[in-house]
Protein backbone atom coordinates (compact mmCIF):
# COMPACT_ATOMS: atom_id res chain seq x y z
CA UNK A 1 0.00 0.00 0.00
CA UNK A 2 2.70 2.38 0.94
CA UNK A 3 4.34 1.69 -2.30
CA UNK A 4 1.45 2.58 -4.09
CA UNK A 5 0.98 5.54 -2.46
CA UNK A 6 4.30 6.77 -2.96
CA UNK A 7 4.36 5.51 -7.15
CA UNK A 8 1.43 8.03 -7.12
CA UNK A 9 3.04 11.68 -5.96
CA UNK A 10 4.53 13.97 -8.51
CA UNK A 11 8.38 13.09 -9.08
CA UNK A 12 11.02 16.12 -10.14
CA UNK A 13 12.91 15.51 -13.46
CA UNK A 14 16.77 14.20 -13.49
CA UNK A 15 18.03 17.08 -13.65
CA UNK A 16 16.49 18.48 -10.15
CA UNK A 17 18.56 15.40 -8.70
CA UNK A 18 21.97 16.63 -7.79
CA UNK A 19 20.53 19.69 -6.05
CA UNK A 20 18.67 17.18 -3.50
CA UNK A 21 21.98 15.87 -2.20
CA UNK A 22 22.40 18.83 -0.62
CA UNK A 23 19.30 19.25 0.27
CA UNK A 24 20.27 19.86 4.35
CA UNK A 25 22.60 22.62 3.88
CA UNK A 26 19.63 24.69 2.35
CA UNK A 27 18.98 26.24 5.27
CA UNK A 28 22.33 28.11 4.66
CA UNK A 29 21.69 32.11 5.31
CA UNK A 30 22.30 33.73 1.71
CA UNK A 31 24.36 36.21 3.02
CA UNK A 32 27.16 34.43 4.75
CA UNK A 33 29.32 35.17 1.95
CA UNK A 34 32.82 34.07 4.21
CA UNK A 35 32.19 30.07 3.08
CA UNK A 36 34.30 29.89 0.56
CA UNK A 37 33.97 26.87 -2.16
CA UNK A 38 37.09 25.33 -3.07
CA UNK A 39 37.69 21.99 -5.11
CA UNK A 40 40.12 19.67 -4.61
CA UNK A 41 42.22 18.18 -8.09
CA UNK A 42 42.00 14.96 -9.37
CA UNK A 43 42.13 12.96 -12.67
CA UNK A 44 38.76 13.79 -13.45
CA UNK A 45 38.10 16.93 -11.87
CA UNK A 46 36.98 18.60 -15.22
CA UNK A 47 34.51 16.27 -15.99
CA UNK A 48 32.59 16.43 -12.72
CA UNK A 49 32.98 20.37 -12.62
CA UNK A 50 29.18 21.10 -13.73
CA UNK A 51 27.90 18.43 -11.26
CA UNK A 52 29.75 19.42 -8.22
CA UNK A 53 28.07 22.78 -9.01
CA UNK A 54 24.85 21.28 -9.30
CA UNK A 55 24.88 19.53 -6.02
CA UNK A 56 25.88 22.64 -3.90
CA UNK A 57 23.69 24.74 -5.35
CA UNK A 58 20.87 24.34 -2.99
CA UNK A 59 23.61 24.66 -0.36
CA UNK A 60 24.15 28.24 -1.98
CA UNK A 61 20.98 29.83 -1.67
CA UNK A 62 18.53 30.16 1.73
CA UNK A 63 15.00 27.58 0.72
CA UNK A 64 12.62 30.62 0.70
CA UNK A 65 14.45 32.24 -2.19
CA UNK A 66 15.20 28.61 -4.09
CA UNK A 67 11.72 27.58 -3.77
CA UNK A 68 9.72 26.81 -7.09
CA UNK A 69 13.44 27.61 -9.09
CA UNK A 70 13.32 25.19 -12.03
CA UNK A 71 16.41 23.96 -12.59
CA UNK A 72 18.32 24.75 -15.96
CA UNK A 73 21.74 22.92 -17.10
CA UNK A 74 24.54 26.04 -16.85
CA UNK A 75 26.51 25.08 -20.00
CA UNK A 76 23.17 26.01 -22.03
CA UNK A 77 23.27 28.83 -24.04
CA UNK A 78 21.12 31.99 -23.30
CA UNK A 79 20.28 32.01 -27.01
CA UNK A 80 18.67 28.69 -26.30
CA UNK A 81 16.19 28.78 -23.76
CA UNK A 82 13.45 30.26 -23.66
CA UNK A 83 13.10 34.44 -22.08
CA UNK A 84 11.22 32.54 -19.26
CA UNK A 85 13.75 30.40 -18.69
CA UNK A 86 17.11 32.60 -18.80
CA UNK A 87 16.61 33.89 -15.31
CA UNK A 88 17.13 30.35 -13.67
CA UNK A 89 20.37 29.74 -16.42
CA UNK A 90 21.23 32.55 -15.18
CA UNK A 91 21.21 31.61 -11.76
CA UNK A 92 22.52 28.06 -12.36
CA UNK A 93 25.44 29.94 -14.31
CA UNK A 94 26.29 31.96 -11.46
CA UNK A 95 26.49 28.53 -9.24
CA UNK A 96 29.13 27.19 -12.05
CA UNK A 97 31.15 30.06 -11.35
CA UNK A 98 31.21 29.76 -7.43
CA UNK A 99 33.97 27.15 -7.65
CA UNK A 100 37.15 28.45 -6.93
CA UNK A 101 40.53 27.11 -8.83
CA UNK A 102 44.24 27.59 -8.07
CA UNK A 103 45.87 29.93 -10.54
CA UNK A 104 48.88 29.53 -9.09
CA UNK A 105 49.94 27.11 -11.44
CA UNK A 106 49.29 28.18 -14.74
CA UNK A 107 48.76 24.66 -16.27
CA UNK A 108 46.78 23.46 -13.49
CA UNK A 109 43.09 22.48 -14.03
CA UNK A 110 43.54 24.45 -17.84
CA UNK A 111 40.28 23.25 -18.96
CA UNK A 112 37.92 23.65 -15.92
CA UNK A 113 39.45 27.62 -15.96
CA UNK A 114 38.55 28.35 -19.46
CA UNK A 115 34.94 26.88 -18.76
CA UNK A 116 34.66 29.24 -16.00
CA UNK A 117 36.08 32.10 -17.65
CA UNK A 118 33.78 31.75 -20.74
CA UNK A 119 30.87 31.54 -18.39
CA UNK A 120 31.62 34.93 -16.89
CA UNK A 121 31.93 36.45 -20.26
CA UNK A 122 28.36 35.07 -21.39
CA UNK A 123 27.19 36.53 -17.57
CA UNK A 124 28.54 39.57 -18.66
CA UNK A 125 27.20 39.81 -22.31
CA UNK A 126 23.47 38.71 -20.43
CA UNK A 127 23.44 41.49 -18.14
CA UNK A 128 24.74 44.32 -20.57
CA UNK A 129 22.16 43.15 -23.05
CA UNK A 130 19.74 44.44 -20.69
CA UNK A 131 17.20 42.00 -20.97
CA UNK A 132 17.89 40.65 -17.43
CA UNK A 133 15.76 40.95 -14.83
CA UNK A 134 16.95 40.40 -11.38
CA UNK A 135 15.24 38.74 -8.79
CA UNK A 136 15.70 37.93 -4.95
CA UNK A 137 17.23 35.03 -5.76
CA UNK A 138 19.36 36.31 -9.19
CA UNK A 139 20.59 39.23 -6.96
CA UNK A 140 21.52 36.51 -3.67
CA UNK A 141 23.47 34.27 -6.66
CA UNK A 142 25.38 37.42 -8.06
CA UNK A 143 25.90 38.67 -4.42
CA UNK A 144 27.46 35.18 -3.37
CA UNK A 145 29.05 34.20 -6.23
CA UNK A 146 31.14 37.50 -6.53
CA UNK A 147 31.82 36.97 -3.04
CA UNK A 148 33.62 33.40 -3.38
CA UNK A 149 35.82 34.86 -5.83
CA UNK A 150 36.40 37.90 -4.40
CA UNK A 151 36.39 37.69 -0.81
CA UNK A 152 39.96 36.24 0.28
CA UNK A 153 42.66 36.60 2.71
CA UNK A 154 45.61 38.16 1.29
CA UNK A 155 49.20 37.01 2.16
CA UNK A 156 51.75 38.60 4.39
CA UNK A 157 52.88 41.64 3.07
CA UNK A 158 56.00 40.42 1.15
CA UNK A 159 57.40 44.02 0.66
CA UNK A 160 60.92 44.86 3.13
CA UNK A 161 59.70 48.84 2.83
CA UNK A 162 57.87 49.08 6.67
CA UNK A 163 56.76 52.75 5.99
CA UNK A 164 53.39 51.97 4.28
CA UNK A 165 52.17 50.30 1.23
CA UNK A 166 52.99 50.77 -2.33
CA UNK A 167 55.94 53.57 -2.53
CA UNK A 168 56.55 55.53 -6.18
CA UNK A 169 60.24 53.19 -6.30
CA UNK A 170 58.38 49.91 -6.18
CA UNK A 171 57.06 48.14 -9.24
CA UNK A 172 53.16 46.93 -8.16
CA UNK A 173 52.67 43.21 -7.65
CA UNK A 174 49.99 41.58 -9.96
CA UNK A 175 47.65 38.66 -9.20
CA UNK A 176 47.99 35.67 -11.15
CA UNK A 177 43.97 35.48 -11.20
CA UNK A 178 43.27 38.99 -12.25
CA UNK A 179 42.48 37.22 -16.09
CA UNK A 180 39.47 35.69 -14.13
CA UNK A 181 39.21 38.54 -10.80
CA UNK A 182 38.79 41.28 -14.07
CA UNK A 183 35.78 39.00 -15.17
CA UNK A 184 34.05 39.21 -12.04
CA UNK A 185 34.80 43.16 -11.16
CA UNK A 186 33.38 43.67 -14.47
CA UNK A 187 30.36 41.79 -13.97
CA UNK A 188 29.74 43.20 -10.51
CA UNK A 189 29.82 46.98 -11.63
CA UNK A 190 27.40 46.24 -14.08
CA UNK A 191 24.98 44.55 -11.90
CA UNK A 192 25.24 47.58 -9.19
CA UNK A 193 25.02 49.99 -12.33
CA UNK A 194 21.76 48.27 -13.95
CA UNK A 195 19.29 50.62 -13.77
CA UNK A 196 15.96 48.20 -12.78
CA UNK A 197 17.98 46.43 -10.08
CA UNK A 198 15.73 46.88 -6.81
CA UNK A 199 18.11 48.85 -4.30
CA UNK A 200 15.24 47.85 -1.51
CA UNK A 201 16.21 43.90 -2.06
CA UNK A 202 19.30 44.22 -3.07
CA UNK A 203 20.32 45.99 0.24
CA UNK A 204 19.82 42.49 2.22
CA UNK A 205 22.68 41.13 0.30
CA UNK A 206 24.69 43.66 -0.29
CA UNK A 207 24.58 44.95 3.32
CA UNK A 208 27.08 45.91 5.87
CA UNK A 209 29.12 42.60 5.88
CA UNK A 210 29.30 42.57 2.20
CA UNK A 211 30.76 46.51 2.03
CA UNK A 212 33.28 45.50 4.93
CA UNK A 213 34.69 42.47 2.84
CA UNK A 214 34.60 44.90 0.20
CA UNK A 215 36.89 47.36 1.55
CA UNK A 216 39.29 45.16 2.99
CA UNK A 217 39.84 44.14 -0.93
CA UNK A 218 41.29 47.88 -1.08
CA UNK A 219 44.40 46.58 0.52
CA UNK A 220 45.11 44.21 -2.59
CA UNK A 221 49.17 45.10 -3.77
CA UNK A 222 47.63 44.65 -7.41
CA UNK A 223 46.52 48.43 -8.78
CA UNK A 224 44.08 46.87 -11.38
CA UNK A 225 42.17 45.70 -8.61
CA UNK A 226 42.47 48.52 -6.59
CA UNK A 227 40.99 50.70 -9.68
CA UNK A 228 38.03 48.35 -9.86
CA UNK A 229 37.56 48.59 -6.46
CA UNK A 230 37.24 52.47 -6.54
CA UNK A 231 34.80 52.20 -9.59
CA UNK A 232 31.78 49.55 -7.31
CA UNK A 233 32.43 51.14 -4.45
CA UNK A 234 31.51 54.75 -5.29
CA UNK A 235 28.82 53.12 -7.15
CA UNK A 236 27.38 51.43 -4.10
CA UNK A 237 27.30 54.46 -2.59
CA UNK A 238 25.58 56.64 -5.39
CA UNK A 239 23.08 53.01 -5.62
CA UNK A 240 22.41 52.28 -1.87
CA UNK A 241 22.15 55.56 0.36
CA UNK A 242 20.87 53.81 3.24
CA UNK A 243 24.86 52.35 3.85
CA UNK A 244 26.30 56.03 3.33
CA UNK A 245 26.92 56.77 6.92
CA UNK A 246 28.44 53.77 7.62
CA UNK A 247 30.61 53.44 4.54
CA UNK A 248 32.00 56.65 5.50
CA UNK A 249 32.55 55.71 9.25
CA UNK A 250 34.03 52.30 7.78
CA UNK A 251 37.11 54.55 5.31
CA UNK A 252 37.28 56.23 8.76
CA UNK A 253 38.56 53.19 10.56
CA UNK A 254 40.58 52.15 8.04
CA UNK A 255 42.54 55.69 8.01
CA UNK A 256 42.20 55.91 12.01
CA UNK A 257 44.23 52.31 11.93
CA UNK A 258 46.54 53.21 9.31
CA UNK A 259 47.95 56.71 10.72
CA UNK A 260 48.28 55.69 14.39
CA UNK A 261 48.66 52.10 14.19
CA UNK A 262 50.16 50.15 11.02
CA UNK A 263 51.00 53.05 8.40
CA UNK A 264 50.42 50.04 5.68
CA UNK A 265 47.92 50.29 3.62
CA UNK A 266 47.96 50.35 -0.44
CA UNK A 267 44.46 51.45 -0.68
CA UNK A 268 44.33 54.91 0.81
CA UNK A 269 44.90 56.91 -2.46
CA UNK A 270 42.04 55.05 -4.26
CA UNK A 271 39.68 55.95 -1.23
CA UNK A 272 40.78 59.59 -0.71
CA UNK A 273 39.59 59.39 -4.94
CA UNK A 274 36.26 58.49 -3.85
CA UNK A 275 35.73 60.60 -1.02
CA UNK A 276 37.20 63.72 -3.44
CA UNK A 277 33.79 62.87 -4.91
CA UNK A 278 31.72 62.20 -2.05
CA UNK A 279 32.66 65.71 -0.65
CA UNK A 280 31.74 67.59 -3.23
CA UNK A 281 28.46 66.46 -3.20
CA UNK A 282 27.72 67.13 0.73
CA UNK A 283 24.87 69.32 1.28
CA UNK A 284 25.77 73.03 2.97
CA UNK A 285 25.90 73.74 5.62
CA UNK A 286 28.15 71.25 6.42
CA UNK A 287 27.30 68.02 9.39
CA UNK A 288 29.46 68.61 12.36
CA UNK A 289 29.87 64.83 11.10
CA UNK A 290 31.46 65.94 7.75
CA UNK A 291 33.75 68.07 9.79
CA UNK A 292 35.28 65.75 12.39
CA UNK A 293 35.71 63.48 9.14
CA UNK A 294 38.07 66.53 8.02
CA UNK A 295 39.43 66.94 11.49
CA UNK A 296 40.11 63.32 12.85
CA UNK A 297 40.27 61.58 8.98
CA UNK A 298 41.84 63.97 6.64
CA UNK A 299 44.59 66.01 8.55
CA UNK A 300 46.20 63.11 10.10
CA UNK A 301 46.76 61.54 6.86
CA UNK A 302 49.76 64.14 6.47
CA UNK A 303 51.53 62.11 9.26
CA UNK A 304 53.02 59.06 7.68
CA UNK A 305 56.21 58.71 5.69
CA UNK A 306 54.33 57.38 2.29
CA UNK A 307 51.77 60.86 2.51
CA UNK A 308 53.58 60.78 -1.24
CA UNK A 309 51.38 58.63 -2.40
CA UNK A 310 48.37 59.46 -1.62
CA UNK A 311 49.13 63.13 -1.44
CA UNK A 312 47.58 64.90 -4.79
CA UNK A 313 44.16 62.89 -4.12
CA UNK A 314 44.19 64.40 -0.01
CA UNK A 315 45.02 67.65 -1.07
CA UNK A 316 42.13 67.34 -3.78
CA UNK A 317 39.85 66.02 -0.35
CA UNK A 318 41.02 69.05 1.86
CA UNK A 319 40.23 71.56 -1.09
CA UNK A 320 36.87 70.27 -1.85
CA UNK A 321 36.16 70.88 1.87
CA UNK A 322 37.65 74.50 1.63
CA UNK A 323 35.10 74.91 -1.60
CA UNK A 324 32.27 73.93 0.74
CA UNK A 325 33.30 76.38 3.84
CA UNK A 326 35.96 78.40 3.42
CA UNK A 327 35.96 79.37 6.98
CA UNK A 328 37.54 76.02 7.37
CA UNK A 329 41.16 77.27 5.95
CA UNK A 330 42.26 78.13 9.72
CA UNK A 331 41.72 74.28 10.72
CA UNK A 332 43.66 73.36 7.77
CA UNK A 333 46.63 75.32 8.21
CA UNK A 334 46.65 74.54 12.14
CA UNK A 335 47.18 70.94 10.83
CA UNK A 336 49.63 71.19 8.36
CA UNK A 337 51.77 73.03 10.99
CA UNK A 338 51.18 70.72 13.54
CA UNK A 339 52.09 68.03 11.43
CA UNK A 340 54.61 69.89 9.47
CA UNK A 341 58.02 67.66 8.61
CA UNK A 342 61.16 68.42 10.40
CA UNK A 343 63.74 66.60 8.65
CA UNK A 344 61.59 65.36 5.90
CA UNK A 345 62.80 67.77 2.70
CA UNK A 346 60.45 66.25 0.39
CA UNK A 347 56.99 65.98 2.59
CA UNK A 348 58.20 69.73 3.26
CA UNK A 349 58.18 70.62 -0.49
CA UNK A 350 54.77 68.91 -0.90
CA UNK A 351 53.26 70.77 2.04
CA UNK A 352 54.47 73.76 0.75
CA UNK A 353 52.30 73.28 -2.50
CA UNK A 354 49.45 72.51 -0.95
CA UNK A 355 49.92 75.54 1.80
CA UNK A 356 49.79 77.87 -1.18
CA UNK A 357 46.31 76.17 -2.59
CA UNK A 358 44.73 76.32 1.20
CA UNK A 359 45.99 80.11 1.07
CA UNK A 360 44.41 81.18 -2.48
CA UNK A 361 41.00 79.80 -0.77
CA UNK A 362 41.37 81.73 2.56
CA UNK A 363 39.30 84.91 3.06
CA UNK A 364 41.11 88.03 5.10
CA UNK A 365 39.44 86.66 8.13
CA UNK A 366 41.17 83.16 8.68
CA UNK A 367 44.45 84.53 7.61
CA UNK A 368 44.44 86.67 10.64
CA UNK A 369 43.69 83.67 12.71
CA UNK A 370 47.20 81.56 11.52
CA UNK A 371 49.61 84.12 10.18
CA UNK A 372 52.11 84.65 12.85
CA UNK A 373 52.88 80.50 13.58
CA UNK A 374 52.66 80.41 9.72
CA UNK A 375 55.00 83.07 8.89
CA UNK A 376 57.45 81.94 11.47
CA UNK A 377 57.15 78.47 9.95
CA UNK A 378 57.83 80.17 6.16
CA UNK A 379 60.99 82.26 7.98
CA UNK A 380 62.64 78.50 8.81
CA UNK A 381 61.27 77.25 5.48
CA UNK A 382 63.67 80.57 3.59
CA UNK A 383 66.30 79.65 5.56
CA UNK A 384 66.43 75.71 4.75
CA UNK A 385 69.49 74.41 4.13
CA UNK A 386 68.09 72.47 1.26
CA UNK A 387 67.93 74.84 -1.50
CA UNK A 388 64.13 73.29 -3.01
CA UNK A 389 62.39 73.82 -0.29
CA UNK A 390 64.28 77.28 0.36
CA UNK A 391 63.40 78.11 -3.59
CA UNK A 392 59.60 76.36 -3.32
CA UNK A 393 59.34 79.11 -0.18
CA UNK A 394 60.22 81.92 -2.05
CA UNK A 395 57.75 81.34 -4.75
CA UNK A 396 55.24 81.77 -2.65
CA UNK A 397 54.87 85.69 -2.90
CA UNK A 398 54.33 84.85 -7.11
CA UNK A 399 50.53 84.47 -6.03
CA UNK A 400 48.90 87.56 -6.25
CA UNK A 401 46.60 86.38 -3.75
CA UNK A 402 49.15 85.17 -0.84
CA UNK A 403 50.71 89.00 -1.76
CA UNK A 404 47.39 90.67 -1.37
CA UNK A 405 47.00 88.77 2.06
CA UNK A 406 50.56 89.85 3.20
CA UNK A 407 50.43 93.51 2.06
CA UNK A 408 47.04 94.12 4.19
CA UNK A 409 48.92 92.24 7.23
CA UNK A 410 52.16 93.68 6.71
CA UNK A 411 52.65 95.53 9.95
CA UNK A 412 52.86 92.14 11.53
CA UNK A 413 54.03 89.68 8.81
CA UNK A 414 57.04 91.66 7.44
CA UNK A 415 58.80 91.57 10.70
CA UNK A 416 58.64 88.04 10.90
CA UNK A 417 60.28 87.78 7.51
CA UNK A 418 62.78 90.08 6.73
CA UNK A 419 65.43 88.39 9.28
CA UNK A 420 64.87 85.33 7.53
CA UNK A 421 65.65 86.84 4.20
CA UNK A 422 68.65 88.92 5.66
CA UNK A 423 70.23 85.42 7.19
CA UNK A 424 69.95 84.22 3.82
CA UNK A 425 71.98 87.05 1.67
CA UNK A 426 74.94 86.34 4.80
CA UNK A 427 74.53 82.56 5.05
CA UNK A 428 73.31 80.84 2.06
CA UNK A 429 74.94 78.52 0.05
CA UNK A 430 72.72 78.64 -2.94
CA UNK A 431 73.27 81.80 -5.79
CA UNK A 432 69.57 80.84 -6.97
CA UNK A 433 68.50 81.00 -3.50
CA UNK A 434 70.25 84.02 -2.64
CA UNK A 435 68.55 85.72 -5.79
CA UNK A 436 64.95 84.85 -4.77
CA UNK A 437 66.41 86.90 -1.57
CA UNK A 438 67.23 89.65 -2.96
CA UNK A 439 63.97 89.94 -5.51
CA UNK A 440 61.49 89.01 -2.49
CA UNK A 441 63.88 91.76 -0.26
CA UNK A 442 63.03 94.67 -2.72
CA UNK A 443 59.24 93.59 -3.28
CA UNK A 444 58.55 94.58 0.56
CA UNK A 445 61.11 97.45 0.16
CA UNK A 446 58.79 98.82 -2.98
CA UNK A 447 55.82 97.84 -0.31
CA UNK A 448 56.85 99.68 2.53
CA UNK A 449 60.04 100.89 2.36
CA UNK A 450 60.01 102.72 5.87
CA UNK A 451 58.95 99.30 7.55
CA UNK A 452 61.89 96.99 5.84
CA UNK A 453 64.34 99.87 6.83
CA UNK A 454 62.91 99.78 10.44
CA UNK A 455 63.13 96.16 10.50
CA UNK A 456 67.13 95.74 9.07
CA UNK A 457 67.91 98.16 11.89
CA UNK A 458 65.98 96.34 14.02
CA UNK A 459 67.92 92.86 12.80
CA UNK A 460 71.27 94.52 12.79
CA UNK A 461 70.94 95.43 16.21
CA UNK A 462 70.07 92.29 17.65
CA UNK A 463 72.74 90.47 15.47
CA UNK A 464 75.32 92.74 16.97
CA UNK A 465 74.12 91.93 20.05
CA UNK A 466 73.91 87.97 19.41
CA UNK A 467 77.88 88.34 18.32
CA UNK A 468 78.58 90.26 21.08
CA UNK A 469 77.00 87.84 23.54
CA UNK A 470 78.32 85.11 21.75
CA UNK A 471 82.22 86.32 21.93
CA UNK A 472 81.23 86.91 25.82
CA UNK A 473 81.00 83.47 26.00
CA UNK A 474 83.51 82.74 23.81
CA UNK A 475 86.07 84.56 25.95
CA UNK A 476 84.36 83.07 29.22
CA UNK A 477 85.05 79.41 28.21
CA UNK A 478 88.80 80.46 27.74
CA UNK A 479 89.16 81.56 31.03
CA UNK A 480 87.49 78.66 32.70
CA UNK A 481 89.62 76.22 30.59
CA UNK A 482 92.71 78.24 31.84
CA UNK A 483 91.30 78.32 35.48
CA UNK A 484 90.83 74.74 35.20
CA UNK A 485 94.95 74.32 34.48
CA UNK A 486 96.70 70.94 36.08
CA UNK A 487 100.18 70.64 36.60
CA UNK A 488 102.30 67.60 34.95
CA UNK A 489 101.40 64.26 37.24
CA UNK A 490 104.67 63.01 39.44
CA UNK A 491 104.61 60.02 39.97
CA UNK A 492 101.04 58.85 40.81
CA UNK A 493 99.59 62.47 42.56
CA UNK A 494 98.71 65.01 40.24
CA UNK A 495 99.16 68.40 41.61
CA UNK A 496 96.64 71.00 41.78
CA UNK A 497 97.44 74.83 40.71
CA UNK A 498 96.43 77.45 42.75
CA UNK A 499 94.71 79.94 39.59
CA UNK A 500 94.96 83.18 40.17
CA UNK A 501 92.07 85.25 41.34
CA UNK A 502 90.45 86.24 38.32
CA UNK A 503 87.24 87.18 38.00
CA UNK A 504 84.53 85.30 35.62
CA UNK A 505 81.65 87.18 34.52
CA UNK A 506 79.00 85.63 31.92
Amino acid sequence: MLKQILSKLPRKSSKSDPLDCAGSDSSNNATNFGNEIRRSNSGNATLNGLNVVKRMSSAIFPASVTAGMEVVEPYLSFKDVSNAEKQNLFVSKLNLCCVVVDFTDPDKNHVENDLKRQTLIELVDFVSSGSARFTESAIAAMCKMCAINLFRVFPPKSRSNCTGGETEDEEPMFDPAWSHLQIVYELLLRFISYSSLDAKVAKKYIDHSFILRLLDLFDSEDPRERDCLKTILHRIYGKFMVHRPFLRKAVSNIIYRFVFETERHNGIAELLEIFGSVISGFALPLKEEHKIFLWRALIPLHKPKSVGIYHQQLTYCVAQFLEKEPKLASTVIRGLLKYWPVTNSQKELMFLSELEEVLEMSNMVEFQKIMVPLFRRIACCLNSSHFQVAERAHFLWNNEHILNLVTHNRQVIVPLIIPALERNTKNHWNQAVLNLTLNVRKMFCEMDEELVLACQGKFEEEDLKSSVAAEKRRTTWERLETAAGYQPVIGNISILVKPATCSVTC
